[in-house]
């Protein structure tokens, strides 16, 4: 609130600078008033562009030495490092090709100015020039479509090669739940309209299908590192979208339909903690939570790193609370957690 009210009164006084402007001018009767530029106007624009020039470029090599401190640590994931260096070579040839275009088109705003006596030459047509500044973008793009169709394909290879864990991802307002596919890794059928809340069968699963005894419901999602794990996303009530930034993963949770994702976690929680940029960013977290707790504040405690599972989707009011804590750790610490989790069969109600 104190940002918009800051905002409307520069707004307001700027606008009364400009009118009373406005008013001196009107009040000067020896002035030439025209609405034609003329040299002196055309090389005050000029400079004004070169001005402007500066600035962007300015704030842009500004942004990316204040703010690239914000940006996710190394992907967490096998298929991140393509993800990440796909995105990384679209930057470089966006800025690159930014820089030379801003550059031309503000040098040539000056140098080709208005000049009186000076008539401007100009083509109608210029088939060469038009041939090379179409081809190029299109070899360009086309070349970085191909790419990202390719890695596209092979992030989503959702198969059964390399013994995969199944995990399904429930999405409802406003929470996750996770389902692991337990001994026989194939998860028992499901439909919302099988949710039984008096029996525990907060899932809809199928209490018929021999599949769906071994299923272990959990609301903390555990992985074991180095293991392909085969996603499987329903939503229970409006369009969600299941995002796992860390290890560059996201798809949409469809309501009546069953959508999939895939990877392999190759960082653990503990070696992403000892990441140098996980380390700065708490760091830096911290202080501010401290400083919120010597003025009184809440969400002053002290953050420890983790990964998280989030919805990308504006699905209501408690979007923004929508979270699921992912712990990565060994395979001998994943199995030891199932061995401590109860399956669907153990947690049933029974029937009064």
């Amino acid at each position: 609130m104190t940002a918009l009210l800051t905002f409307t009164v520069l707004a307001l006084v700027a606008i009364a600078i400009w009118q009373m402007t406005k008013i001196f001018q009107l009040s000067q009767l020896k002035t030439e008033h025209t609405e034609v530029a003329n040299d002196n106007d055309n090389k005050t624009n000029g400079y004004l562009l070169f001005a402007f020039l500066i600035f962007i470029y300015g704030i842009t090599i500004f942004s990316f030495a204040k703010y690239s401190k914000m940006l996710l640590p190394e992907a967490a994931s096998e298929h991140g490092g393509e993800y990440d260096q796909l995105m990384w070579v679209s930057f470089a040839i966006i800025f690159f090709v930014q820089t030379i275009t801003q550059a031309l088109l503000h040098y040539f705003g000056y140098k080709y100015r208005g000049q009186e006596g000076k008539k401007a030459l100009f083509y109608a047509d210029n088939d060469r020039l038009e041939f090379i500044w179409t081809i190029i973008p299109v070899i360009v793009l086309a070349g970085l479509i191909l790419w990202g169709l390719y890695t596209w394909t092979t992030i989503m290879d959702v198969n059964d090669e390399d013994d995969p864990i199944v995990i399904e991802l429930y999405a409802q307002q406003f929470n996750w739940t996770a389902r692991y596919a337990g001994e026989d890794n194939v998860l028992g059928d499901a439909n919302v309209r099988l949710i039984d809340i008096n029996k525990a069968n907060v899932l809809g699963i199928d209490e018929a299908d021999p599949n769906g005894g071994d299923d272990v419901i959990v609301k903390e999602l555990h992985l074991p590192v180095g293991r392909k794990v085969n996603f499987k996303m329903r939503s229970q009530d409006v369009l969600h979208s299941a995002y796992m930034p860390h290890f560059r993963a996201q798809m949409n949770c469809v309501p009546g339909m069953i959508t999939q994702f895939s990877f392999t976690p190759t960082v653990t929680t503990e070696e992403m903690r000892r990441n140098p940029d996980v380390v700065d960013k708490v760091k830096r977290t911290n202080a501010l939570r401290a400083e919120r707790a010597a003025e009184g504040l809440p969400n002053s405690d002290p953050w420890e790193f983790d990964y998280i599972l989030l919805c990308n989707k504006i699905c209501g009011k408690s979007h923004y609370n929508m979270q699921m804590k992912i712990i990565v750790e060994t395979e001998e610490e994943f199995n030891k957690w199932m061995a401590e989790q109860k399956t669907f069969k153990e947690n049933m109600t029974p029937a009064e």
